[in-house]
């Protein structure tokens, strides 16, 4: 008989483990929506929507074998997943991989499920920004500063101002990164404040053109015709909360042991940003988690016991490019963590952002 495979979420690691058991189970794949989104290239697809296209991928041409359902989970226990409509979906295997939310650009509007939806979102917000010549990004994490490079690009003569309370970018990451982003930023002329906050939120809805001042706690004021929210990760795990697979972690994560199986459970497992794991919160770090889970379930399919265990690293990677010329990077090498050269970051993400590899995944050429 064969076994049913049913993945919650259709992100970087719940697409990559439904594809990688594709052939070896009964696959369903469950994702409110129409496709898949490499949120890596969304503020790319914001700044030139002619390219925008590239980030988005139909589930229709993921599996071979297995199906898709375009659906959103609202509970689960050991045996499957009830869904919004009120279909039951049961499961010999589960795996919960329903990742995070974060304000948009950075990933879609929540109520924009198809396409198309999306690629309209873009496109209206492009038009705003482009109609603007000062910008305002809260948050210098790597998406405020991946955003600013994307504006730079296409507009280096727009004003970017950066805000962040915090008193340093990249924390944990090595000095020199940490230097030669800031070298970087001043040479795109970005504006980057730390260590300070507004006193308000603009006036103005984010995303939306429109003049205004706000000031910040040192009491200065910046004037701006737009601005952005670049903060503010919520874990999606709400289809969990009636408790009925088992009690949640700390900020609302899912308890995992070594082997990615939910505590309590050896055919349930979690991965990716729900996952209570000390893991940076980032898309390759999902797609690890995906191939020990894949890994695990076709030994279980198998008749073997599961063996491969993931292991939480304290060293932190990665790949933040500012725009298609610039950038920095940090990856392991085998004297430890290393800067990343410009070359390395475009070559490795920043030309293309990853769309290559996702284009391998479903099929598109």
């Amino acid at each position: 008989m064969n076994r049913k495979v049913v993945v919650v979420g259709g992100g970087y690691g719940g697409a990559l483990v439904a594809k990688k058991l594709d052939a070896e189970a009964d696959v369903t794949l469950i994702d409110p929506r129409e496709g898949f989104v490499n949120a890596a290239a969304s503020l790319r697809a914001l700044t030139q929507p002619d390219w925008a296209p590239n980030a988005f991928f139909p589930y229709d041409t993921l599996l071979e074998s297995g199906r898709v359902i375009r659906g959103r989970a609202v509970s689960v226990d050991s045996g499957g997943v009830t869904l919004d409509s009120g279909d039951r979906v049961e499961a010999d295997y589960l795996v919960l991989a329903t990742g995070s939310s974060y304000p948009y650009p950075a990933k879609p509007a929540p109520a924009s499920t198809s396409i198309a939806e999306q690629l309209e979102d873009l496109r209206r917000t492009h038009k705003e920004l482009a109609d603007t010549n000062r910008v305002l990004i809260l948050g210098a994490g790597p998406v405020g500063l991946e955003l600013a490079g994307e504006i730079k690009e296409v507009w280096p003569d727009k004003h970017v101002t950066i805000v962040d309370r915090a008193g340093r970018v990249l924390p944990g990451f090595l000095p020199e990164v940490q230097d030669a982003l800031h070298r970087q930023l001043d040479e795109l002329g970005v504006d980057l404040r730390l260590d300070t906050a507004l006193t308000a939120e603009p006036p103005v809805a984010p995303g939306l053109a429109g003049r205004f001042a706000v000031t910040t706690d040192r009491g200065d004021e910046i004037v701006a015709d737009i601005w952005f929210r670049a903060f503010g990760v919520r874990i999606n795990t709400e289809y969990l909360a009636d408790g009925r697979l088992l009690p949640l972690a700390g900020q609302a994560t899912v308890p995992v042991t070594e082997r990615l199986n939910v505590q309590g459970y050896e055919h349930v497992y979690a991965i990716g940003d729900i996952a209570a794991l000390t893991d940076p919160k980032m898309a390759s770090y999902a797609m690890t988690h995906a191939e020990v889970v894949a890994t695990n379930i076709r030994a279980q399919l198998a008749g073997n016991r599961p063996a491969t265990i993931h292991t939480p690293t304290p060293e932190r990677r990665i790949l933040l490019p500012l725009g298609r010329h610039a950038g920095v990077g940090q990856l392991p090498t085998p004297d430890g963590m290393a800067a990343a050269t410009v070359e390395t970051v475009n070559q490795r993400k920043g030309a293309d952002l990853f769309t290559a590899r996702f284009a391998a995944w479903f099929d598109r050429t």
